[in-house]
């Protein structure tokens, strides 16, 4: 089976989704960092524009540029999506807000000399 890959009408559409999902909360935030992919269209840029989020796009073959989410995707898609079955978008969200719970507060990480940011004990 051929693993089907995002295209603009497809990232347009999460832009909006998105924007709906947080509603007031969109105001909140002002920059959107991405990187240089053709599925990222000038229509996704406008939409969160029109929401007041200034668009950044990383420089060209700037891979260091995006580290930070870069790892955390390759992180979830290694420890959660690689691994599970997922049955559905419910199951999805639900499966990614709880892996997001642990990623940030359990889980061991080496800046913190393998210690979790929240504590597990006394």
């Amino acid at each position: 089976m051929s693993r089907r890959t995002p295209d603009g009408a497809w990232t347009l559409q999460q832009a909006r989704n998105l924007l709906m999902d947080l509603g007031e909360q969109a105001e909140r935030f002002r920059f959107l960092i991405r990187d240089r992919g053709g599925q990222f269209t000038a229509a996704f840029d406008a939409v969160l524009a029109d929401a007041g989020i200034t668009v950044c796009k990383i420089p060209p073959r700037s891979h260091r540029a995006n580290a930070y989410p870069e790892r955390f995707v390759g992180t979830v898609r290694a420890e959660v999506t690689d691994r599970i079955l997922i049955a559905n978008e419910r199951h999805l969200r639900r499966t990614l807000d709880r892996y997001a719970r642990h990623y940030n507060g359990r889980r061991p990480h080496r800046a913190l000399q393998l210690q979790p940011h929240v504590p597990t004990g006394p």
